[in-house]
């Protein structure tokens, strides 16, 4: 049993960014060849293709829910707003320094972008642009996309404040986070960094500053670029996907707390993945100028996957704090966890973090 995939060759550069959209039917993409392609997810090859409005690469795309706007970032120190029917810019907005990311909020009210040279993220409104906050924040060796997928989730608190600044503590990584994603519950956080690791923190609660994350380690031979939460509805996510600077996408049983399968093809760095919401389709971008869509829908039936489970004394079991099932793998000789991930996180037994230092409210 192999898992199939298509190569999505469209773009003449470094592929920056990736979603699925229209309901798992259509692709999008953006690169820094400074064009965005809509793909169709049975045909493999680009049906519409945006450009001619950015003078210089771009950085990042998003869609609004209902997936008639997007938004791209770019390195000509703008975020330009699409009408995806017409292809027609509805809005530019201008920053002091390249944008290395943007994104939309949930509800689609919002764009968050953010600038290298300010070392800020800009909120503002999706329609009619008017700045909803500028957070200058000291960041602890934290790229642009890790924030932006940060503060798009608690945009809603600074509406009311022209500028603000804090200090934003993920003690737990030993080196750069570079990306970050929620539970659509947005009770969990999954970081990526550049030391090889991710880390899944409880953040509901604000119990990330002082409670030790859930690490998932030995997935990727480099850094980690970029990671992604399935969407499982009301229940917790039950898989990670993550990129790495070792060209190989990583797949992760985030109930067990392990990897489960690893997929490699790519020629260069994966820059960015995306899972489908049916979890049937796994989607990675690259530095080698390619997409690739991956069909992991019988990824249980790999030979390496089983072998894996069978290695590890799998079973499926009962969480005895949410009752909810899970797949349970025996760790050492005598251990077996009795609770899933997503409970041992917040579990008041876990390592306590010391708090972080203060920090002057004049910075």
């Amino acid at each position: 049993m192999m898992i199939q995939f298509s190569i999505l060759r469209g773009h003449s550069d470094t592929v920056s960014s990736c979603h699925f959209c229209y309901g798992d039917t259509k692709l999008l993409s953006c690169s820094y060849d400074k064009t965005v392609e809509l793909w169709d997810v049975e045909k493999d090859f680009p049906i519409h293709i945006f450009e001619e409005q950015h003078t210089a690469q771009i950085s990042d795309c998003s869609l609004t829910p209902d997936d008639r706007r997007m938004v791209t970032s770019s390195y000509d120190n703008t975020v330009k707003a699409w009408d995806m029917e017409t292809g027609k810019i509805l809005w530019t907005a201008e920053h002091d320094g390249i944008v290395t990311s943007c994104n939309i909020s949930y509800d689609g009210r919002y764009v968050v972008s953010s600038s290298d040279r300010e070392i800020a993220i800009h909120i503002f409104d999706s329609v009619s642009t008017t700045v909803v906050a500028h957070i200058y924040a000291l960041l602890d060796g934290q790229d642009g996309r890790c924030c932006r997928r940060f503060f798009e989730r608690f945009v809603m608190f600074t509406k009311s404040h022209s500028s603000c600044s804090f200090h934003l503590y993920f003690r737990g990584h030993s080196n750069a986070i570079s990306d970050c994603w929620f539970t659509s519950d947005g009770h969990y956080l999954c970081t990526a960094s550049w030391d090889k690791s991710l880390k899944i923190w409880d953040i509901k609660r604000g119990e990330f500053q002082c409670h030790e994350p859930v690490s998932l380690n030995e997935g990727h031979e480099g850094s980690v670029s970029s990671c992604v939460f399935s969407q499982d509805g009301e229940l917790s996510s039950s898989l990670v996907v993550s990129g790495g600077y070792d060209k190989a996408v990583a797949i992760w049983d985030t109930d067990a707390g392990y990897k489960k399968l690893s997929l490699k093809g790519h020629w260069d760095w994966v820059t960015d993945v995306a899972i489908s919401r049916n979890k049937k389709w796994i989607l990675s971008a690259s530095k080698d100028s390619t997409l690739r869509l991956w069909n992991v829908e019988k990824m249980d039936d790999v030979p390496s996957v089983t072998e894996i489970r069978k290695e590890r004394g799998s079973k499926i079991a009962q969480c005895e704090q949410c009752e909810r099932p899970f797949l349970c793998l025996q760790h050492s000789d005598s251990e077996m966890t009795s609770k899933c991930i997503f409970c041992r996180l917040s579990s008041p037994l876990r390592k306590i973090l010391s708090l972080p230092p203060s920090v002057s409210p004049d910075l």
